[in-house]
Order: structure tokens, then sequence, then C-alpha cells
């Protein structure tokens, strides 16, 4: 049996943890957004220079991950050159996010474009609201309040960070887009109610299930993935579709693809993993030809290796 007080100390110390955390974000939030933009963006870059180079935090699985994926497609020195470029792409989209607050004040399409309105027209023609697959790919977080900002009404569906206080921030940042929230522990009603309302909810789709996800092909090798969007999908009829947003330069692209066209067979199981390897391909291709783009420190392919 543990001690009475050693949990008690545990307990403190992670509450001592928190406050600390969220002092410490509010800091950062407030000063990111004294910042101009480019400013801003160019302290994401040296935090990512620091994590990677410095710190290098994770920098042996995010390694170890590219020379999976790719084979001898780069040399060493080309694959550290990518793994830097995706620390600092990942910092920025971080940067980019507690900055939410001061861009909702400015006219977005100085900083984004988006090329696919064609089909976003096509899937609001349906009439029955969308679910939109995207991943840890580029300044997600931005690209939903860009589309928000567009007149498309956007929730995400969303998991508790243990932080309750940070998880308020981060929540709060979302609500100045209007985006909703659906939470995962609500996550079946939550989503049929809204794309029956016309809503387009927005899942992240590329991190490991483990037994809870099925089992697809991710860069040559099989990986336990999400079903949440193809089951959705399924059961509501609403269209899915992938979106993804891409840095070029100066700007960003949010690329809206077109519905994926699916008939199902009548097999459930057969029928999401249809579904889910299809839009996991989808993100292989963009991975593939945005290598920097992508959140490799993540341990993908733990379920499966």
């Amino acid at each position: 049996m543990i001690p009475t007080n050693s949990i008690m100390t545990v307990t403190t110390t992670k509450k001592i943890r928190y406050k600390i955390e969220y002092a410490f974000v509010l800091f950062l939030i407030f000063f990111l957004n004294l910042l101009p933009y480019r400013l801003a963006l160019l302290f994401g870059d040296l935090i990512g220079f620091l994590a990677f180079s410095v710190f290098r935090i994770r920098r042996k699985v995010t390694l170890d991950n590219l020379k999976n994926s790719f084979d001898d497609g780069y040399s060493d020195s080309e694959y550290i050159k990518i793994g830097a470029r995706s620390y600092r792409n990942i910092a920025r989209g971080f940067i980019e996010y507690g900055l939410l607050p001061s861009l909702s004040r400015k006219d977005l399409s100085r900083f984004l474009s988006i090329d696919g309105e064609e089909n976003l027209r096509k899937i609001r023609e349906l009439g029955k609201g969308a679910v939109l697959v995207t991943g840890h790919f580029g300044s997600w977080e931005l690209m939903g309040a860009f589309l928000s900002r567009q007149g498309w009404p956007v929730d995400y569906l969303v998991g508790e960070q243990h932080n309750l206080s940070v998880n308020r921030i981060m929540n709060d940042h979302r609500a100045i887009f209007g985006i909703g929230l659906i939470e995962m522990g609500v996550a079946a009603r939550g989503v049929i109610r809204a794309v029956r309302a016309g809503r387009m909810v927005c899942m992240l789709s590329d991190q490991d299930a483990g037994s809870d996800g099925v089992i697809v092909k991710f860069l040559g090798r099989p990986a336990s993935t999400p079903k949440g969007p193809a089951a959705f999908s399924l059961k509501t009829g609403a269209p899915l579709a992938c979106g993804f947003i891409v840095r070029t330069g100066r700007k960003q692209v949010v690329v809206l693809e077109s519905p994926i066209e699916f008939t199902p067979s009548g097999n459930k199981d057969d029928d999401i993993k249809t579904l889910t390897q299809a839009y996991t391909t989808h993100l292989e291709r963009y991975v593939r030809n945005y290598p920097d783009h992508w959140f490799w420190p993540h341990r993908r392919w733990k379920s499966t290796t």
C-alpha cells in the first residue's frame, strides 16, 4: 500500500507544476502578442533550433522515423536538415496558436489563402455537414481558425489536457474564432449532432491509436490509426474530406481536397478500414511532398513494431 503522505506529496507537487506551467503559458502568450507577426515566427525558429539541435528533444525518434519512412531517399545530412526544419515548423505552429488573440484582429488573407474553394462549395451544397481529416501537419490550428473566419461553422474533436488551466487557455483561443468544441467523452453524440446541423467537424487522425485503432499502411509500414473519422462519416452520411496547410515562404496555403468518393459495402469493419486507408493515403502524399511539415517526434508506429 502506498502511504497517504506520499500520495499527498505527489498531488501537491503536481499542482505546483501545473501552476508554474499555467503562469509560463500566460506570460508567453502575453509576450508573443506584443510582437509583430514576423518577429514572433523568428522566435519560433529559435525554439525549434534549441529543441532539435541543442536540447535534442526526441531527436533520435525523429531521425529514426524519417529514415524508416524514406529509406535511402535522403542522405544522413539531409535527414538532419529535414528534422531541423520540422522542429522549426512545429514551433512556428505553436507560436501561431499563441498568436490567435492578435491574429483575430487582423485580415488573415494577408498570411493565408485557400486552394480548393470549389471543394468547399461542393461539400456545402451536399447539405450534410462534413468530416474534415487532417494531421499534425503544419500550423493545423491556424487552418481551422482560417476556415472558421471564411464562414464555415467549424467544430474540433478535442481531448482534455491534464493541466486544466492550460486546457482552458487552449479552448479560449479556439473560441475567439467561433470554433466549437466536442470533447472525446461525448464524441459520438457531439459529432452526429454537429454534422446534422451542417457543421464541419475537424479531426486529427495521424497518431498511434493503440488497440483502439485500425491497422492500415502509412509510409510503407502498418500503423494503428484512429478510425473515428471513417466511422462518423459512414454513420452520418456526411462527406469526408482532407485538408492541409502548407507554408510557402511568407504565406501559407490551406489546401482542401475533394471529398473522398466511397460506396459502402455493408460490412462495417471493412468499410471503416478502407475509408481509413483512403484518408491516411492522402496524408502520406502530403508528408512525402512536405516532409518538414509533419510531426516526426511522435512514436507513430509503436503499436505495430
